[in-house]
């Protein structure tokens, strides 16, 4: 008995298979928003499960007025439906919000022309905003992500040296968000503290059993939640957090694009900007690469390498190694609550984490950087 929770494909009335890319919970229990794809058909579409029933969604998403009007630019790559959506157009790329709300991430876009350090990084620009819509300019070269799963056209050699100019480029920007001439825009951004991340953690949680509580199958998976959901909001909360610092807030390898020869990284995505630990950043990072591993979209060695220089960063910035395991538990703890099938992955990952914690000594906690990689 799976619940009605979502699989990876669905074949529509017409005989389509769709595979699922991203889903989410809708308010009712067995009740999902899901984001689609099939060949043939170009961008994604909306979709929704309801009892284990799929169907596919309108086109023009009624939350999303703009959709309407904006889809015929380009193509669409990313769709939340009701929430929001990505169009992939000539020379840009268009993000639609729910009436009025675009008004906040045009700020963060603004606040980044101020505290991106240039030299280390850059932004696509703003090249028309509403209240419902940004368009942003695109930037040249490929992710992290996408040249960690090239084996044809990227050698070892060349990834080390993207991941390793990453570290230094991350460094000077952290370095540099901090200076005095800086502090007034950092201070304008919200502080995402401990205590915000144990209340994520809590909110993610509820909705899965919400959804899971009628499922006798799921018992055991609660149980590991249960248990690591109030593991992980411990370790938030019984030490001492790091200072604040600037922090991207969605950080990972897809959202760093490494540039064309001496060229800066452009970075993407600043809705979730805020003041962070440093740890915060650094342990989502190491969580979608050893996501990747697990997947077998890196190699072990590819993975070691990018895993290795997030950790020299993390103690260049003295991040402190509990810091950085409180936020790791964070993150796959919210990805098993996930609504994917691939939930049941991170469940897995969480049992590992939790028995390594029990094992683990106090001295042996202080050297986890070391020891990791």
């Amino acid at each position: 008995m799976t619940g009605h929770l979502p699989l990876w494909n669905y074949t529509d009335d017409a005989g389509t298979v769709w595979h699922v890319r991203k889903a989410w919970r809708d308010r009712q229990p067995g009740k999902y928003l899901l984001e689609v794809e099939t060949a043939g058909w170009p961008g994604v579409r909306g979709a929704q499960l309801s009892q284990g029933h799929f169907e596919l969604l309108p086109e023009d998403d009624p939350e999303l007025p703009a959709l309407r009007t904006e889809k015929q630019l380009g193509e669409i790559i990313s769709h939340w439906p009701h929430t929001r959506a990505i169009i992939r157009a000539e020379g840009c790329y268009i993000k639609i919000f729910r009436p009025g709300s675009a008004v906040v991430p045009a700020e963060r876009c603004a606040q980044m022309d101020i505290l991106l350090d240039t030299s280390a990084f850059t932004a696509p620009k703003v090249l028309q905003s509403s209240p419902d819509t940004l368009v942003l300019s695109t930037l040249p070269g490929r992710t992290l992500g996408e040249i960690g799963e090239d084996y044809v056209t990227i050698g070892d050699k060349e990834f080390a040296g993207a991941w390793e100019k990453w570290s230094r480029a991350w460094l000077t920007q952290l370095r540099s968000a901090s200076d005095a001439s800086r502090q007034t825009a950092l201070s304008a951004l919200p502080v995402h503290s401990p205590e915000v991340e144990a209340k994520a953690v809590a909110r993610w949680l509820k909705r899965w059993l919400h959804h899971a509580e009628k499922v006798p199958a799921l018992s055991t998976r609660r149980d590991i939640l249960v248990t690591m959901a109030e593991q992980a909001t411990n370790n938030l909360l019984r030490t001492a957090p790091d200072p604040l610092v600037w922090s991207h807030g969605d950080l990972h390898d897809r959202q760093i694009i490494a540039g064309d020869g001496g060229s800066p990284f452009g970075l993407l995505d600043f809705d979730d900007a805020a003041q962070a630990e440093a740890a915060r950043d650094l342990a989502y990072l190491d969580f979608h690469l050893e996501r990747r591993l697990r997947r077998d979209n890196l190699t072990p060695s590819r993975y070691l390498k990018a895993h290795t220089e997030v950790m020299a960063v993390a103690e260049q910035l003295q991040v402190s190694p509990d810091r950085f395991i409180a936020y790791g538990d964070a993150r796959w703890l919210r990805f098993a609550c996930s609504s994917l099938p691939s939930g049941w992955l991170a469940t897995r990952v969480l049992e590992e984490r939790m028995k390594h914690h029990q094992s683990t000594t106090p001295t042996a906690t202080s050297r986890y950087f070391g020891s990791r990689s």
